[in-house]
C-alpha cells in the first residue's frame, strides 16, 4: 500500500493578482469562473502560464458544459477522482457542482469515503460502475475488464472515451491543486463532515 504524504497547508504558488493582470491574461481571468468578482484560486494559479490557462479552460469548459455525459454522472466520477487523490479543493468545488447536478449530500459524503464508497449509501449498478472506473484508473491506470463490461452495458464508445478523459483530466487537475497548494476559495466546502 502506498503511504500518502500530507498535502500542503499553504500555497506553494500564489494566485495571480487580478489587479496586476493585463492584456490577454486579464481577458482569460475575466472569462474564468469567479467568486465575488475574483477568479477562483485554480485559475489564478494557472494564470502564471496564460497559454496553458487558455487551453485548460477550453478542455475544462467542454467537459463541464458541452460533453455527452449527464452532469450527475460526470460529477460522480469527478468527485470520486478528487477523493482518491485526496484533493480537498477539487472535492469542495465539485461538491457544489455535484449538488447542482442532482447528487445528494449522502451520495457526496459516500464518494469521499475511499475505503468504502457504499458507506451509508446503496449505489445503482450504473453508479457503481462509474465509481469503479474512477477507482480502477486511480489505482492502476487502467479500467478493469469487469468494470469495462458494466460500463459498456450503458454507454457507447463516444461516452466511454469521454468518461476516460473526464477521469484523466481531473486526476491531472487534482495533482496540480495538491502540489501547488491551491487553497479553498471563500465559501467552498472542504471534506464532508457527515
Amino acid at each position: 500500500m502506498t503511504v500518502c504524504e500530507p498535502r500542503p497547508t499553504a500555497p506553494r504558488i500564489e494566485p495571480i493578482d487580478v489587479e496586476t493582470a493585463d492584456g490577454e491574461l486579464a481577458e482569460l481571468l475575466a472569462g474564468s469562473l469567479t467568486h465575488d468578482g475574483r477568479p477562483l484560486n485554480i485559475f489564478g494559479v494557472l494564470g502564471h502560464h496564460p497559454k496553458l490557462l487558455k487551453r485548460f479552460n477550453l478542455l475544462g469548459g467542454l467537459i463541464l458544459n458541452r460533453g455527452l455525459l449527464p452532469a450527475r454522472e460526470r460529477e460522480l466520477v469527478i468527485l470520486r477522482v478528487g477523493a482518491n487523490a485526496r484533493a480537498e479543493y477539487e472535492f469542495g468545488q465539485h461538491t457544489i457542482i455535484g449538488a447542482d447536478a442532482g447528487l445528494t449530500e449522502s451520495e457526496i459524503a459516500a464518494l469521499a469515503d475511499t475505503e468504502d464508497a457504499g458507506s451509508g449509501h446503496t449505489w445503482s449498478t450504473d453508479d457503481h460502475a462509474l465509481i469503479a472506473l474512477a477507482d480502477d484508473l486511480c489505482a492502476d491506470d487502467c479500467v478493469h475488464d469487469d468494470t469495462w463490461a458494466a460500463l459498456a452495458q450503458r454507454w457507447g464508445d463516444a461516452e466511454l472515451v469521454e468518461l476516460l478523459i473526464v477521469a484523466g483530466f481531473y486526476r491531472m487537475v487534482s495533482g496540480l491543486l495538491n502540489s501547488a497548494g491551491v487553497q479553498l476559495d471563500p465559501g467552498v466546502p472542504g471534506w464532508p463532515t457527515t
